[in-house]
């Protein structure tokens, strides 16, 4: 039986990395913990077979387990998560592993429309975190083409048409709530909520959508924002947070969708503050949790009502058992329509192979001809 040379010392940094024990790993790959144990100590060492299961259960490649040390992972994009004012630590191999996808993504994306001579967008860095608030927001709802009041429309279906309107200028807006197609692999809200990449051809934005669907919405407003400003990285999207940019991002997302000047006029200072959430999300047209996320940032709440009315919302979303939704439906948010489209296109003219498709857009390539025709649903 032939034996992989592996360096213990990867078996460990990797197992540890993935956030297994010795006993989840063992069990993962059906081997006793003694055996796993052993590897880590050196006193033996696996089949080909059993590293390769190891390297699958630890999401490395194979090769990680034969290198001589563990390898410098850094994000791709800049960090602006804050906790409590300091550095998050470091980044989970969930983060890792979606922001890398993303990345890939969008350098197939940028390399596709330059060949197609697009021009580059004006509104892309087009201010800085020194503008006026109020500037910011009027052109992102001129760029999306939306009103100032979302006509009586519910929260998902504001939504719906904020990204539509994303997607028509030029943004990729990808949404997911795991790594790839790993229902295993749940991104943590903890974590991150979202990411931007501002880039003058192919500006992307990724919600989290492991967050409750109500506070998807202020996030992908935060995330057009460090579009307009120029700046890519990834967001916690939190009211404490003491980043320049990330604060003013915050701060055009609650004006977008909840205006100081308005909620001011009727905020009542007396009773109960959620007693008052369903009368002013009436009168917005947004979710209650939206209103509450605009009173904590305008110093009418404390951070920690509404942190604890955030968790709160959260935890009644996951309490929620949901059908998990159409497959074809979760590929185009995930992938974004516009990636989507341009992929197609280039598979249906024969310039992209159907295989090399299908890794571009974590589908099959046997159903990539349903999903060309699911796509705009």
């Amino acid at each position: 039986m032939n034996h992989a040379l592996v360096n213990p010392t990867l078996m460990s940094w990797s197992r540890r990395r993935a956030g297994l024990t010795e006993a989840e790993l063992a069990e993962s790959i059906t081997v006793k913990e003694d055996k796993v144990l052993a590897w880590e100590t050196g006193e033996s060492k696996p089949t080909f077979r059993q590293a390769q299961q190891w390297a699958s259960v630890a999401h490395i490649p194979f090769g990680y387990l034969f290198l001589s040390e563990p390898p410098k992972e850094q994000l791709p994009l800049p960090d602006l998560r804050t906790v409590g004012g300091a550095s998050p630590k470091d980044p989970s191999i969930d983060l890792l592993d979606t922001v890398r996808e993303v990345v890939r993504k969008h350098e197939w994306y940028l390399d596709y429309v330059k060949e197609q001579e697009h021009q580059p967008l004006s509104f892309v860095g087009k201010f800085s975190s020194s503008s006026q608030v109020a500037d910011v927001v009027a052109d992102i709802r001129s760029t999306l083409r939306v009103h100032e009041v979302p006509h009586h429309q519910g929260g998902d279906e504001y939504l719906r048409q904020l990204i539509a309107g994303a997607d028509a200028a030029g943004i990729l807006v990808m949404r997911s709530g795991m790594v790839g197609a790993n229902t295993h692999r749940k991104l943590d809200v903890g974590e991150f909520r979202g990411f931007a990449i501002s880039d003058k051809y192919a500006p992307v934005v990724f919600i989290n959508i492991a967050d409750a669907p109500t506070a998807r919405l202020f996030t992908l407003i935060h995330e057009l924002a460090h579009i307009w400003i120029g700046s890519s990285g990834i967001s916690s999207v939190t009211p404490s947070s003491n980043r320049k940019e990330e604060a003013f991002c915050n701060s055009v997302a609650g004006e977008f969708l909840v205006p100081e000047a308005r909620l001011m006029q009727v905020w009542r200072k007396t009773g109960d503050w959620m007693e008052l959430l369903p009368e002013l999300a009436g009168i917005f047209y947004v979710s209650k949790l939206a209103i509450a996320r605009r009173a904590c940032d305008l110093g009418l709440i404390s951070n920690e009502a509404y942190s604890q009315y955030y968790v709160m919302e959260l935890n009644a979303y996951r309490d929620k058992k949901g059908s998990g939704g159409s497959f074809y439906r979760t590929a185009g948010a995930k992938n974004s329509k516009r990636f989507s489209r341009a992929v197609l296109s280039e598979t249906f003219s024969g310039r992209l192979l159907l295989r090399d498709a299908g890794k571009l857009l974590g589908i099959q390539p046997a159903k990539i001809r349903t999903y060309a025709e699911k796509v705009d649903e």
